[in-house]
Parts: structure tokens; C-alpha cells; sequence
């Protein structure tokens, strides 16, 4: 069950800085001007209905776009009706107003937006391409993010994150898998974001990509030693792994049967404890982990099944 997570703003200039370039917006009114405004909503609004005098329900916190249909009802009115109703829009705190198709701006809406301190910008883009790019564009600025000590590996397409206490051994088992055919995501820092609300996406920084800082050897290049297929830019979080030392760990599940989770921004994923003790061969234990959870969830429980088949046997001998 996902619990709820609070959503980040941005501002218009940071939204402006961010995607300007794909999606083609430049600015009308003076650079800068009405930059911290703050987008409050990761979606876009049409002002048809506030333009015609009715402000209930009025998506304020959202960027504004006009397309062919608001601008040709507002050039259907008289000049002093237009001031009218660009004034009365632009009273409202909304972020910043956008013209599609690279239309013809009236003179009556720049001069209201910068009254009120608005930015107005125009794209070439057509008016509902527009709002779809700008919809993901805002979706992916909204999501929720967080960081975990960790390293995240794509095994046979399911994400692992790997956790343990400093020298405990995550990177030697990470290369481990890395040499058996798996990819490397992030070493000791992992970023994850939330996905459309129903998954954990993780990556790294840009300057850590592709790069593991090995005791005793340092950093090297992940894709220069084994290829660009050992790397991963980004993974959904399926499992995660803790090491943790035998001595440390009280008691230790020996059927599988009790599924432990691990909670990350509301999202509780399927967690293992792996104990460390040396001549154990971590990193294919880890690689069977995936596995086994990968069966999971396709609806298939090894424990369960071995618990079935024993309270039969149990059963037929009481009977016998």
C-alpha cells in the first residue's frame, strides 16, 4: 500500500531554464519578470471559462496556455472588453501565461500580465502537443525524490538496491554481478523518484555515472572495463538487499516465508537480509534473490509451495 507523499513546486524561472529548449518557449515580456512565481500544479489549464467571466473552480496554481480558441474569442470582442477580461485573469496568482501555435499576442494581454508581474512566453507548438509535452516536463520536475546509501544493480531486469555498513562489501559483490552479466545503475548513492504515482525509479548523479570507487583500487570506469552493457541509466525498484554481518543478526528466517519491506517515500519494497560470513558467495546469492523474487511475482512462492507439500506429508502420515 502507498502511503501519500507530498509534491515539490518550482518556480516559472525554473521551469523556463529547464525546458525552454524542448519545448520551444521564449519570452514575451521582459526576462526575468515574473520568474519566481511559483507553479504549484504539474498540469496546464485552458482559461476558456475564466475569459468568459466565470472564476469558479479557476486553475490559478497552473500555467496558463492559449491556443486558436481563447485568442479568437478574445479578439471577437471589442478592444475595452478584452482589457476587461485579461485584467480580471491576470488578477489571479497565476504562474505565467504561454501562447501556442506562435500566435499574435493582443497588446491589451501583454500589458495586463506585466501589470501583475506575469511572464508571457510563445512556442511554435501546437496547442495540445504543447500541453502533453509540458504535462511529462512538469511530471518528471513534481516528482517526489530521495537518496539511499546504496548500490542499484539491473539483474536480468529487476532492480536491486544494495545496502549494507560501510566495508561490508557491497562493491566487491557489485562487480561480482557485474561480471556475471548484470548492469550497474549507481554505487553507494542512489536516487530514486517516484513514477506516475505507482513505482520507484532509481538513478545517479551525472558527474557518478558509470563509475565505482573500489578499496584498495580506487575509481574506475564500469563501461571502460566491461562494456556499455554493464551500465544502466535508470531501473525500477523491485528488492532490496541489506548485508549485514552473521554475528550482528539475532535469528535468521530459514523458510522465507515471512516477507519483510523496506518503505521508501511510501512505497514498501520486498526486503532480504543476506548474512555476511566469509567463503560465502555473495553475489550469487544476491543473483538468486532476483530470481526468486522475479517468481514472486509472477505468482509463484517456492517457500509456500515447500510449506504445502510438508502439511500434506505431515498430514498423510498422521492419516496413515
Amino acid at each position: 500500500m502507498n502511503a501519500p507523499v507530498k509534491h515539490p513546486t518550482i518556480t516559472v524561472g525554473e521551469f523556463y531554464t529547464r525546458h525552454s529548449e524542448s519545448l520551444q518557449i521564449k519570452p514575451l515580456t521582459e526576462l526575468g519578470s515574473g520568474f519566481e512565481r511559483t507553479i504549484l500544479e504539474p498540469t496546464i489549464n485552458r482559461p476558456g471559462l475564466a475569459l468568459c467571466g466565470f472564476f469558479s473552480y479557476f486553475a490559478d496554481k497552473r500555467i496558463q496556455i492559449f491556443g486558436s480558441a481563447e485568442l479568437a474569442y478574445i479578439n471577437s470582442m471589442a478592444p475595452d472588453e478584452v482589457s476587461r477580461r485579461v485584467m480580471a485573469l491576470c488578477e489571479y496568482p497565476i504562474p505565467c501565461i504561454i501562447i501556442a501555435r506562435g500566435l499574435a499576442v493582443p497588446d491589451a494581454l501583454i500589458e495586463a500580465a506585466r501589470s501583475h508581474g506575469i511572464a508571457v512566453f510563445l512556442t511554435p507548438m501546437v496547442t495540445m502537443r504543447f500541453i502533453n509535452a509540458a504535462t511529462l516536463a512538469l511530471e518528471f520536475d513534481f516528482a517526489p525524490r530521495k537518496s539511499e546509501y546504496g548500490s542499484m544493480v539491473d539483474i536480468q531486469g529487476m532492480g536491486l538496491l544494495i545496502r549494507g555498513s560501510s566495508g561490508i562489501g557491497k562493491s566487491e559483490v557489485v562487480l561480482g554481478l557485474i561480471e556475471r552479466g548484470s548492469s550497474l545503475v549507481a554505487d553507494d548513492i542512489t536516487n530514486f523518484r517516484v513514477m506516475d504515482g505507482r513505482e520507484l525509479m532509481g538513478t545517479c548523479s551525472e558527474l557518478g555515472r558509470g563509475h565505482m570507487e573500489i578499496r584498495g583500487l580506487g575509481v574506475i570506469n564500469v563501461t571502460a572495463v566491461f562494456g556499455v552493457s554493464a551500465l544502466r541509466i535508470e531501473k525500477r525498484l523491485d528488492l532490496i538487499v541489506t548485508l549485514k554481518d552473521w554475528q550482528e543478526i539475532e535469528s535468521i528466517d530459514r523458510t522465507g516465508l515471512e516477507q519483510e519491506y523496506y518503505e521508501i517515500l511510501g512505497f514498501y519494497i520486498p526486503h532480504v537480509t543476506i548474512p555476511v560470513r566469509p567463503g560465502r558467495d555473495l553475489a550469487r546469492l544476491i543473483e538468486v534473490a532476483a530470481m526468486n523474487q522475479k517468481l514472486k511475482s509472477l505468482g509463484y512462492n517456492s517457500a509456500v509451495e515447500f510449506n504445502e507439500r510438508l502439511m500434506a506429508a505431515m498430514q498423510k502420515k498422521r492419516d496413515g
